[in-house]
């Protein structure tokens, strides 16, 4: 996998900068958009200006490749995947409990309408 996904000598710098860095950014920054009710392609945004964040840090830190597509795009594809994540999973939490008359929880990630409220 090295030279695919990472180019330091050891999987770990990748997973301490970019997952669990960069992940744990992209979760924050994808509750920060989901709780002021932000749309979808904002979070996009911030996420892929996180995404060169996190190539600078490879960079600076460890040597890295700072201009690479390569490990720029598999860098920001994790930080999407995290950060949507933490966008849709503060997003139910939010539809749940502040319009809890209306929906209900039915996972992590997801809520429904509930039976009650389409009665009228």
């Amino acid at each position: 996998m090295q030279g695919i996904l990472y180019e330091e000598p050891s999987i770990w710098l990748f997973l301490l900068i970019t997952v669990i860095m960069g992940g744990w950014a992209a979760w924050m920054t994808g509750r920060a958009i989901a709780i002021t009710w932000g749309p979808y392609w904002q979070l996009v945004i911030y996420l892929l200006l996180l995404g060169v964040a996190v190539r600078f840090i490879h960079y600076a830190l460890f040597e890295g490749t700072l201009l690479s597509l390569q490990y720029y795009v598999v860098d920001t594809i994790v930080v999407l995947i995290i950060g949507s994540l933490g966008f849709q999973y503060n997003r139910a939490k939010l539809m749940t409990s502040q319009y809890r008359w209306l929906y209900e929880r039915t996972g992590l990630f997801s809520w429904r309408e509930k039976a009650s409220a389409t009665k009228g």
